[in-house]
């Protein structure tokens, strides 16, 4: 690796323009602020400038067995905070209280970070990026507990729901529903099958039971170094399972007004099959 330093007062675009080639396409990160594309182009005018992705992204997608491990050690660590956060119970707390103590727990049990954690409760649900705010957890209220974090820089990212006491109405049977397209769509998870297949397993479920409309993103996303990347599993993402991918499988129900219900698991392709790595089970639980 060749680290080029500039001087204070000296344009940077100018040094790098002069460690690139003098013609040809140059793949360049997704992430890159516009203004430094914009200093490179204008430094290096006869370059073409692509997405890096194209290369990049399926090589990310294979995991190899060191990664997988950090994956799994991620996913096992969210699922001791899942139950921990259960055990502390959720009534009469605020969800931003809750998502504190959850980020407090995934760091406890075994994250060198906590990225995200979401706590919806009651109508908040129906929000499937729901902010915790001070809305206080009631007895019947349905929650979305959806969180994960970073272990070695590979991410967990599990969602459970819960109810605090008694279900209210409609509850078990949406769960129920969700419960059986997330079983599908993993199931359906092996080498050779297109990531779309996923999705259309598990959103074929939702609306055979009558809530299709109601099931309003993607079914799952790649993950690894960062929590959202390719491959994707929704409707038009052909690529074409291998063993080393991984990614989520999470359907859910919205309704608008009551509640929401989701269900995640990080699911690992293998050489014959799917290996969830997310163990915690999948029941509606119920927590004081």
């Amino acid at each position: 690796m060749e680290i080029a330093t500039y001087p204070d007062g000296s344009d940077p675009y100018d040094v790098i323009a002069g460690l690139l080639p003098t013609s040809g396409r140059i793949g360049i990160s997704d992430r890159a602020w516009a203004v430094h594309v914009l200093g490179l182009q204008s430094a290096a005018p006869a370059l073409s400038w692509t997405s890096a992705s194209p290369v990049l992204a399926p090589l990310r997608a294979r995991k190899d067995r060191d990664e997988l491990d950090a994956l799994r050690r991620a996913g096992s660590a969210a699922d001791a905070a899942f139950d921990a956060i259960c055990r502390m119970g959720l009534a009469g707390r605020t969800e931003r209280e809750v998502a504190d103590d959850l980020a407090r727990l995934l760091v406890e049990l075994g994250h060198d970070s906590a990225d995200f954690t979401i706590v919806a409760s009651g109508p908040n649900g129906a929000s499937p990026h729901h902010e915790p705010e001070h809305r206080r957890i009631a007895s019947g209220d349905p929650v979305v507990l959806d969180f994960g974090g970073s272990v070695e820089g590979y991410f967990s990212d599990t969602t459970r729901t819960v109810v605090v006491g008694d279900a209210p109405d409609g509850l078990e049977d949406v769960f129920a529903l969700v419960h059986e397209a997330q079983e599908a769509g993993v199931e359906t998870v092996r080498p050779g099958v297109p990531i779309q297949e996923v999705d259309r397993v598990a959103r074929a479920v939702i609306a055979g039971g009558g809530f299709g409309d109601r099931f309003i993103h993607r079914t799952g996303h790649g993950i690894g170094r960062e929590v959202h990347e390719p491959p994707y599993a929704v409707e038009g993402d052909q690529t074409v399972l291998e063993p080393g991918m991984t990614f989520s499988v999470e359907p859910g129900i919205y309704l608008e007004g009551r509640f929401g219900v989701r269900i995640e698991d990080i699911v690992a392709v293998t050489d014959d099959g799917v290996e969830r790595l997310n163990r915690s089970s999948r029941e509606l639980r119920v927590v004081g």
